[in-house]
């Protein structure tokens, strides 16, 4: 239950969110540029592999940037030039179990991995993943989950679990919702790498681009994508998830019902006198 704490704690956040750069954590960095923040797994060190803490602490900024109005675009990325994200942390995952936490624990745990790609595919703002990287595992279901993506030449992404005695299980549920059935089939059961420019062919990536073009692409993405009514970007990432799993009929009856609302929003009205008016339109988020 909220209450007048909760009210102060989340204004807090707002105003360190509204003036620029803002560090919750050491391992998971939050930085805020006019309407572009950026998320940083930052474990260089372990390839920015997710333990507990970052899982948790990364659903909790999205949850936040989610809401915050001053926010246009999420860019998720890792930290260092190495890895985006390797995945699990399996040494974080060994000290959870000789913690005391048992098989029950352990599995309900696995839960918390659960609520992050849930917490990305209701976010309120697009996400854009920034492969700086190699993304493997769950890394690589991290960048999946992220509406667009750019990643650098040289990076490689798959999944390897298969050669250590394991199978892609969770992240298996936004590969299939990414890649063609064949060849999702052949990277979990061969745990073989794909390279950038393969990994675009693939549909993982929307763009490979060389090293030192990286943080241009992505911030040229970006802010175009900001440049746009918060309000319609909104509408329409939430229409596209949530009938993604609909059969054509139920998709085309929740879509008609998605245009009726976009169009009674205050952007869309704002859009088409400045279309009208030959003039740039002024975005109210309403």
């Amino acid at each position: 239950m909220s209450n007048g704490n909760d009210a102060l704690f989340s204004n807090e956040i707002a105003r360190k969110l509204k003036h620029g750069a803002w560090q919750m954590s050491d391992e998971i960095l939050v930085d805020k540029k006019d309407a572009i923040a950026t998320l940083t797994i930052n474990r260089p060190a372990r390839r920015n592999a997710l333990s507990g803490a970052v899982v948790r602490e990364l659903t909790r900024q999205f949850g936040l940037l989610s809401q915050d109005a001053t926010v246009g675009v999420i860019v998720l990325t890792g930290a260092g030039e190495k890895a985006f994200c390797a995945g699990a942390d399996l040494m974080d995952a060994q000290a959870e179990a000789a913690g005391g936490k048992g098989i029950l624990g352990m599995h309900e745990a696995r839960a918390d991995f659960a609520d992050l790609l849930l917490a990305m595919n209701r976010c309120a703002r697009p996400i854009i993943g920034r492969a700086n990287g190699h993304a493997l595992g769950g890394g690589l279901g991290l960048l999946l989950s992220c509406d667009l993506t750019v990643g650098k030449v040289g990076a490689t992404f798959g999944t390897p679990e298969v050669k250590v005695g394991l199978f892609p299980m969770m992240i298996m549920a936004v590969i299939s919702r990414n890649l063609g059935r064949k060849r999702a089939m052949e990277m979990m059961l061969t745990g073989e790498r794909l390279s950038a420019e393969e990994a675009v062919e693939y549909g993982i990536l929307n763009r490979a681009v060389a090293p030192e073009k990286l943080n241009e692409t992505v911030e040229a993405l970006a802010s175009r994508i900001a440049g746009f009514s918060p309000a319609v970007l909104k509408l329409g990432r939430r229409a596209f998830y949530k009938t993604q799993d609909m059969t054509f009929e139920q998709a085309l009856a929740t879509l008609q019902n998605e245009l009726t609302i976009n169009t009674l929003t205050d952007d869309a009205t704002e859009g088409i006198m400045a279309f009208l008016g030959k003039r740039d339109p002024e975005w109210t988020g309403r």
